[in-house]
């Protein structure tokens, strides 16, 4: 018999793709079934969007599930998921849509897949609203391993705004159970380095103005620190004409942050390079350990994960109580906030404390 579904309000907090996201992620993991309504019920285009329908229907496929009601403008749906298949799956916004937010939303199901994952995902590789899929590989990866999560992703084709056209593959090993993680202590920060590129026919120049201001930016606060931000033209490997820059540093204690930024008509590439510096040193100056793209997505591994998470970041947002608020509602999971005064900082910073749910996967 098919336990009750759970309803998930789609227009609650942040109100935007991040809840069908974690909670259809979690729906998969869990194998409970959910209804959500009022789906981006406050944006200026509210329902789905072509790329959230993409990431639905992949995680449906991924888990044999029972899609209802997923259809673009659409703001109700609902899913009954199945078993986790591993094996080949593919996803295409068809669109500059993130194929970022498309491993979002897939990489905690194959997770718990009874094999190794394959993923071809297609769209947008460095598009706005979106992390970077540099961001992904260079950010996100190397911290989610710490619980246990391995992946490999070979980018085939970058794509960007307005046509899309990039491509991904992503390669997932399974696991028995999620690993807690302490992140407490940032330590010191010891390289910064990064890519300012440009794609297309757009000229090379735009990428050494990217990456000359963002240096020269970073130095008036930083000074002791090599910056090493490659400048490099994108020939082949790219579909459309795009440029921007990501910038990533790292700390003595494994602590990985960046700032970004993508060209925009009629902006000045330098001060596309400042907005990423500025990005930067902003994430830097609070001294917690994760910046503020990397707090949300980290939130569901932590629900998953068997025993208790710390992580310090600077103020909570929007999007990360949001998470929070689905992964509660959808596992077994609790988290506490508080506030921490901090000798080495001016800026207050919040420890997020998890008791994970210690989801075990029941095909290894």
């Amino acid at each position: 018999m098919e336990s009750a579904a759970v309803e998930i309000d789609g227009s609650i907090m942040e109100g935007g793709g991040q809840i069908l996201r974690v909670s259809a992620a979690l729906s998969c993991i869990t194998g409970a079934p959910i209804n959500i309504s009022k789906i981006r019920a406050g944006r200026s285009t509210p329902g789905l969007r072509p790329q959230h329908l993409s990431g639905l229907q992949l995680v449906s496929d991924l888990c044999s599930g029972r899609l209802q009601g997923a259809a673009i403008g659409s703001s109700e749906l609902s899913l009954v998921p199945g078993k986790i298949r591993s094996g080949t799956h593919t996803a295409d916004t068809q669109t500059a849509g993130s194929v970022c937010l498309l491993l979002q939303v897939a990489l905690p199901c194959t997770v718990f897949a009874d094999a190794p994952s394959q993923l071809t995902l297609k769209g947008g590789t460095n598009a706005e609203m979106a992390p970077q899929i540099d961001y992904t590989v260079k950010v996100f990866k190397p911290i989610v391993e710490k619980f246990g999560v391995h992946f490999d992703c070979d980018i085939r084709m970058r794509g960007y705004y307005p046509k899309g056209g990039g491509e991904v593959v992503v390669t997932v090993n399974p696991v028995k159970e999620l690993q807690p993680v302490l992140m407490t202590d940032r330590g010191s920060i010891t390289k910064i380095y990064g890519r300012a590129f440009v794609g297309g026919v757009l000229p090379f120049k735009l990428a050494k103005d990217m990456s000359a201001a963002a240096v020269r930016t970073i130095r008036k606060e930083i000074k002791e620190l090599y910056i090493n931000i490659q400048p490099l033209q994108e020939k082949d490997k790219a579909c459309g004409n795009g440029n921007g820059i990501i910038i990533i540093a790292e700390s003595s204690t494994g602590c990985v942050f960046a700032g970004s930024a993508l060209g925009r008509k009629g902006v000045y590439a330098d001060k596309t390079g400042i907005e990423a510096a500025e990005m930067l040193l902003r994430n830097i100056r609070h001294n917690g350990c994760v910046d503020e793209f990397l707090q949300d997505q980290l939130i569901i591994f932590m629900a998953l994960a068997k025993g208790r998470s710390q992580i310090r970041t600077g103020a909570v947002t929007l999007h990360t109580q949001t998470a929070i608020h689905v992964a509660e509602q959808l596992t077994r999971a609790k988290f506490t906030i508080t506030k921490c005064e901090d000798e080495k900082s001016s800026n207050v910073t919040f420890i997020i404390e998890c008791e994970g749910s210690g989801v075990t996967n029941p095909y290894l």
